[in-house]
Parts: C-alpha cells; structure tokens; sequence
C-alpha cells in the first residue's frame, strides 16, 4: 500500500512556530515525521509527499528520515500551493494508478485507524473516510473542522459550514484512483478544487464510505492552540500504562511525565536517560554506605529521584518514536544493578550500626526477593494483563520498592525496611509462583 501526504501549505496560523509548517516539532518530533512513523507503524513503506511552500527545507529533511526509518520518500512538487489542496492531490496522479492512503501532513492519529482501514478496502470506483462520530470531542476546533454526515455507512454531506452533521472528517482517506477523476470534474464543473469538493462529488454518487475511528486519537494541528492540545494528549497517553504499580501511577508518573516534557526537546536518547537513572542510583548507595542519617535521608531523596527518572527512558522513547527491544532490556538489567547496589549500600549502613549478622541475612533476602520478583515479572504481567487493563488489581513491583527504601530512609529505620522488603518481595513471588502454575 503506498501512501500520499499533502503537506505544500503555508500553515500561516502557525507561522510564528516555524516557517515551514511540516517541519514545526511537537514534543521534539516534527509533525509530519510523526505522520509519516505512526504510517510506517501501521505497516506503511511507501511514501509520495507533495510539497510546496519551503519546499527545499521539506525535502532535505524527508530525505534523511526515510533513511533513518528505513522507508521509501518520493517528492511531488506542488508550485500552486496557495491553491486548494484538491490540487496537491492531483499532482499524484500520474504516480498512484492503484488504491492508496491519503494523509495530512499536520494530522496526528493513532496508528490503528489506519489497520482499520486497510482491513476494509473500497470497492472500485470508491474512497473510504475515516470519520470521527464523537461529536462532543474536546480536541476538536469546531471553527475549522470539516464537518460530516453520513447515513448507513455513506457520506452524504461535507462541508466545514455543515449545519446538520453527525461526525468529524479525521483527514485519513483510504482512496481508488477514481478520486482524481473527481477532483478534476469538480474544479471544472464547480470550479471548486478542494478535496472537500471532490469528495462531496463522489458522495452523490454514493462512493464514499465512511468507517468511525471508534474513540481512537486523532488531532489537526492548525494552530498554536492545537499544538498544545497535541502535546497534552500524547503526554496524557503516556501515564496509560496498565501494569504501573501504585506509585508508579500516582507519583512518579505525574512527575515523570512533566520531566519528559522537557526532556523531548534536547537530543538525549532513552538507553542515556536510563544510564543517569542508574548513576543517581549508585550514588544513593553509596551515601547509604557512608553511614549517618543525614547521608541515609539524602540517599533515600536520590533512590526516589533516581525511580521517577527511570519512568522517562520509556516515555521518551515513546514520544520520539525510538522504542526498541534493546532499549528495554538494557533499562532492565541496569535495574537489577540498582537494586542491588541500593540494598546492599542499605544493609552496609544498618549492619554497620549494629553489628548484627541477622542485619547481613535480612540484606541478603530483601536481594534475592528484589531479583525473584523481577524474574517472575513478564510471565505474570502476561497472565495478568488483561485484567490490569481493565483496571482490576495491581502490580507490586520495583517502584514500591524503591519508595519503601526512600522512606526507611527518611525515617532512619534501615533494618526495618531491609527486613519488610525480604518479607513482601519473597512473599509475591511465591504467590506469583503459585498464580501462574500451569494446570495439573
């Protein structure tokens, strides 16, 4: 399947942002990067973008993110982009002669719409519009959104004045090369070479499906105001993580994800976020080690830091589109040297003020439970996934273990909190043990 973008407007309201408006970045990533990576996640390689205002600042740019993505960028270039946009999609027409995608530039969406679609291919001579019949959406600007109505699966109306309308027109098109036949009798017989206007052609004839995007994200970033409304959503999916144990939910997230924020712009990578995390660990340990409350409290202030920072490899990740295998292994394995550097540094400090060798087996088990729990995490979170995400249960994991040492930490009680660790840790994992045997 290959896959057309338009992306040759001015983008005038936001100007101030940039001057060439498929390049302007939203958290780090510019926008028609993101177009082009949440395609490619749906399984698109194939891409023509029509080009035109700034240009040459576009085309650079795409060249060098196709190698990067591994994917395949073919420039059209559009002179008459203070036209309507039917005329950029017209310009593809000598290069697309079988079904294709159509995509804004400035369209943000989740990648699943476009799966939807792709299962459900137009018969010949047909588009399908992605539509969203969410008509209370927030994130809608209602000034400017193309409005839509449909009945029993067809478009009948399209318009952004449309009075009686029943959904929003999300700007994703599944589409037969039959809609360029209807561009060009529309900017002839109506003198109206918009899309909208050769949509609406095929309409009356009752070519154009519709298929909901069923609640799933999308956004036009228009303006400023759009911007920001992108930002906040993206961010907003980031605290969505169902297998989040309690304070990792209602904590660290919170604060992570505002860290996150900031963090996109700069160029730092997930697997250098994930090696801070661990450095500010080590660090902690060793002001356990050192002995006294002051040195105790502050390692337990920098054990916490160090958790809600370890939230950010993964969110930047998933902002910057730069999730791989490795980079969660990696994460992993520098979190069991964490937590045992952290439990060791702790058991150093309470086993150095009483001399107890009950203090070095408690340190020791509190160890083991810490790396078991961890061990036993991927076949449990499997079994229990479905159920985390409908919000049912939740997960002990490390970040109540890290907040525990914190606040041991903080109330100068470093055996005790050695020897609830051991306990908690040794007991979930006999209980995920016993929960995930397999029958007989």
């Amino acid at each position: 399947m290959k896959c057309l973008i338009i992306a040759a407007g001015k983008g005038s309201r936001l100007s101030r942002k940039g001057n060439s408006k498929p390049l302007i970045p939203l958290l780090g990533i510019p926008l028609i990067e993101r177009v082009i990576r949440s395609a490619n996640q749906a399984g698109i390689a194939e891409f023509y973008v029509v080009s035109g205002y700034n240009g040459e600042q576009v085309r650079p740019f795409l060249d060098g993110l196709a190698v990067r993505c591994g994917v395949t960028v073919k420039h059209i270039i559009n002179d008459d982009f203070e036209q309507d946009n039917g005329l950029s999609v017209l310009k593809a027409k000598e290069h697309l002669s079988e079904p294709f995608l159509l995509l804004m530039a400035d369209h943000l969406f989740d990648p699943g719409i476009l799966q939807e679609l792709l299962k459900e291919p137009p018969e010949p001579g047909a588009i399908t519009l992605a539509t969203d019949n969410n008509t209370a959406n927030d994130r809608v600007d209602m000034d400017d959104v193309t409005r839509v109505r449909h009945e029993d699966g067809k478009l009948v109306a399209i318009g952004k004045d449309l009075a009686d309308f029943n959904a929003f027109d999300t700007g994703i098109f599944l589409c037969t090369p039959a809609l360029f036949e209807a561009l060009e009798r529309s900017a002839a017989e109506q003198g109206d070479s918009s899309l909208s206007g050769g949509v609406r052609l095929m309409a009356g004839d009752g070519r154009v499906n519709v298929l909901d995007i069923g609640g799933r994200f999308w956004l036009d970033v228009d303006d400023p105001r759009a911007l920001d409304k992108g930002e906040r959503a993206l961010l907003a999916q980031l605290r969505d993580k169902p297998n989040d144990g309690p304070v990792s939910r209602y904590l660290n997230r919170p604060i992570s994800v505002r860290i996150s924020r900031t963090l996109s712009r700069f160029p730092i990578t997930p697997n250098q976020i994930s090696l801070v995390s661990f450095a500010v660990s080590l660090l902690a340990a060793v002001l356990f080690a050192m002995g006294g409350y002051p040195a105790l409290a502050a390692g337990g202030v920098l054990a916490q830091f160090a958790s809600i920072i370890d939230g950010c490899d993964g969110e930047v990740a998933r902002i910057k589109f730069q999730e791989s295998d490795y980079g969660g292994w990696f994460d992993a394995v520098l979190d069991r040297y964490a937590d045992a550097f952290l439990l060791f540094g702790l058991t150093w400090h309470a086993f150095a003020g009483s001399g107890a060798p009950i203090v070095l087996f408690t340190g020791f088990m509190a160890i083991i439970g810490s790396f078991m729990l961890s061990y036993t995490a991927d076949k449990y979170d499997g079994l229990m996934r479905l159920r985390m995400a409908r919000g049912k249960g939740w997960r002990m994991g490390r970040d109540i273990r890290v907040f525990f040492i914190f606040l041991g930490a903080l109330l100068n009680q470093p055996f005790a909190t050695l020897l609830l660790i051991a306990a908690l840790m040794n007991a979930e994992t006999i209980r995920r043990v016993w929960v995930s045997r397999e029958p007989g």
